[in-house]
């Protein structure tokens, strides 16, 4: 195999006859563009094998951009999650027909590369808030993310030589929580924002170390990381099946940070009031039916916990500008999730823990 491609000029017919394992006569890019990773919607001719179109993610266009990327580990994580565990996930993932990378996952020169299925092609769609289905919708995705927790729940794999020990307990930021980020936004979008921003950005800002302490607290297992509808896909055969995609920020912990984080981030605020207290009981009750006890108070403190989690992130998006995300995107999940946050006195939280922890 030629070395891997970080522009999307390098994904020649050469280089991906190679990749697909087929010949491929022509490569025609139908659009691409860049973000936390490099996309390109792509046409193929050639083996009556090959899929018409594929979607290929790379690395980002910008050179700064990329070397963040790179040493945050994402692309790597994702082209080893698609290229040695997806096909043993228990979710619906874009089908990989090639997925590698080469590095140690913290360079900033690394590279990789993931050429997957066309969702579109293949009769998916993507989720909204507006969706008639948007309640059924969210029930379906907590359910399936407790199927993936259940099955690395707490497992062996992800020890000293397991498989999986490259399977880091990746937290948002660079490295500080997102500290850094959360005071950009508490000085530039606090007036953007609803009531409670600013205590929420106070109180993260003064104790992000002794907050990812207790992010870290716990039974551990394999979280997405990232599960916010953007990420999210609706089967094509099945339209009552959700997808995820998107496994940069694939991380080893606690599972409830999943859960928090769709419902605060993502989730219509009256559908999360409604029914966050009959998900959290649903996702211990299918936990429960793979043998793992996690008791209703413990899961509702973790969902309270790490709804400050999903803030942390929406919040350092929305800091980024349209870097990462749209601008309205990072905003709207910040409003969310804050709304969230007063809800579920997630302050109120922190700061009895704070108290109780010894000093």
């Amino acid at each position: 195999m030629s070395e891997l491609p970080v522009e999307v000029d390098e994904l020649t017919p050469e280089w991906m006859s190679d990749a697909m394992d087929a010949d491929v006569t022509s490569v025609t890019i139908l659009d691409r563009h860049s973000g936390t990773t490099g996309r390109a919607h792509v046409a193929l001719t050639g083996h009556r094998s090959i899929p018409p179109t594929v979607f290929v993610k790379l690395a980002p266009f910008d050179v700064e951009q990329r070397k963040f990327v790179n040493r945050q580990g994402m692309g790597v994580a994702e082209a080893r999650l698609y290229r040695d565990l997806a096909h043993e996930l228990p979710v619906r993932v874009p089908k990989a027909f090639y997925a590698e990378f080469a590095g140690s996952g913290t360079d900033t020169d690394d590279r990789y590369v993931m050429v997957l299925e066309d969702l579109i092609a293949s009769g998916c769609r993507f989720p909204t808030r507006d969706d008639a289905d948007i309640e059924a919708r969210i029930v379906d995705i907590v359910e399936n993310l407790a199927r993936l927790h259940a099955r690395y729940w707490l497992s062996p794999r992800f020890g000293p030589g397991g498989d999986l020990d490259w399977i880091t307990p990746r937290t948002t930021g660079a490295g500080d929580g997102g500290v850094g980020m959360v005071r950009t936004a508490l000085e530039h979008l606090a007036e953007r924002l609803p009531d409670g921003f600013v205590d929420v950005a106070q109180t993260y800002a003064a104790h992000a170390p002794e907050i990812m302490t207790m992010f870290g607290e716990g039974a551990c297992t394999l979280v997405h990381g990232d599960p916010h509808l953007g990420n999210l896909f609706v089967d094509g055969d099945d339209p009552r099946r959700t997808g995820f995609l998107d496994w940069a920020m694939v991380a080893h912990a606690p599972g409830v940070r999943d859960v928090a984080y769709v419902l605060a981030t993502s989730t219509p605020t009256e559908l999360r009031r409604a029914h966050e207290q009959a998900l959290i009981a649903r996702y211990c009750e299918i936990l429960a039916e793979h043998g793992i006890t996690l008791a209703s108070d413990v899961a509702w403190e973790q969902y309270r916990l790490f709804t400050i989690y999903g803030w942390c992130s929406a919040t350092c998006t929305a800091a980024m500008g349209s870097r990462w995300q749209p601008e309205h995107v990072g905003l709207g999940g910040t409003e969310r999730a804050t709304i969230a946050a007063v809800d579920l006195d997630c302050v109120g939280l922190v700061t009895a823990r704070l108290a109780a922890s010894p000093t």
